[in-house]
């Protein structure tokens, strides 16, 4: 492996792989493209096609998932950014125009899922329509969304851990990442004559529990005991991903003021509120078959 990287480049030492020309954005036909916009979208499609697939096999009708969709991918990407830029907020105070730039990324997926399930629910209650009956096939798509779009961060050099020499460690050239994200930790493990930092590549792993997780719910979805429990998996089972992830990033949004990461306090919140949801519902519907028999 070279001691210098190019800008451009991303290397997994350990695995004997280096890529070196990884752009963040291209050109087509005269249009430059940014890489994480693209991938977003290409989820967003995917996500749409498992939905629709899914809905037909349930027995719902597509049109309304697509319907539904249409309204919680717009107030569900305005959220991302409004709940990433309110927790960054000593970043953007003094250039308030770059809160309009999210083709550097900058989209937090609690803040999106929080603003799509509420506009979901409006949409449910407007359209009388089962919301959980819904959301257990919707969360499928978003879990397909997260599993594609957390590899716009790998483009952008982002959404990195701290320093690591295990089997997966990435190296980014220093010049390629924000300076904000460069922890203490790895400043001081950078080695002199090189201009990269090793890293973990928690979008991967992310990227990666998320495939699993989708996989156990599109399994497991033909025996759910009640709408709204595979709602229930995905709050719980992305809530502990997000909390043990979001413990090795370094670019961790924390309340001001405080060394506490809002998406770890989030993701295990949601984990209980799942987990009781679950317990609760399963022993009253065991107790309801007993007083019926």
């Amino acid at each position: 492996m070279p001691d210098w990287m190019d800008g451009t480049s991303i290397a997994f030492p350990n695995l004997g792989l280096f890529f070196e020309y990884i752009p963040k954005t291209f050109k087509l036909f005269g249009i430059e493209i940014a890489m994480y916009g693209l991938l977003i979208g290409i989820g967003v499609i995917l996500a749409f096609t498992l939905i629709s697939h899914t809905a037909k096999k349930d027995g719902m009708d597509p049109e309304d998932f697509y319907d539904m969709g249409m309204w919680v991918l717009v107030v569900g990407i305005l959220g991302a950014r409004i709940y990433y830029v309110i927790f960054m907020w000593d970043f953007y105070k003094n250039d308030l125009l770059s809160i309009l730039n999210i083709r550097q990324g900058g989209l937090a997926i609690y803040g999106g899922v929080l603003a799509g399930f509420a506009t979901a629910i409006v949409w449910c209650k407007v359209r009388k329509k089962n919301l959980f009956a819904m959301t257990d096939i919707a969360f499928l798509g978003v879990l397909v969304g997260q599993s594609i779009g957390r590899w716009g961060n790998f483009t952008n050099r982002e959404v990195f851990g701290g320093y690591t020499d295990s089997l997966f460690a990435m190296r980014l050239p220093i010049e390629a990442v924000r300076s904000v994200d460069i922890s203490p930790d790895l400043q001081a493990h950078i080695i002199e004559g090189t201009n990269y930092i090793q890293v973990h590549p928690t979008f991967l792993y992310e990227s990666f529990c998320n495939l699993i997780l989708l996989i156990l719910m599109y399994t497991m979805r033909g025996k759910k005991k009640f709408d709204g429990e595979m709602t229930c998996w995905y709050l719980g089972g992305y809530g502990i991903i997000r909390f043990i992830i979001e413990g090795i990033r370094t670019d961790q949004l924390k309340f001001a003021g405080t060394n506490i990461a809002v998406s770890q306090c989030l993701g295990m919140l949601l984990f209980v509120i799942a987990a009781v949801a679950e317990v609760v519902v399963r022993y009253r519907q065991n107790k309801y078959r007993k007083n019926t028999k």
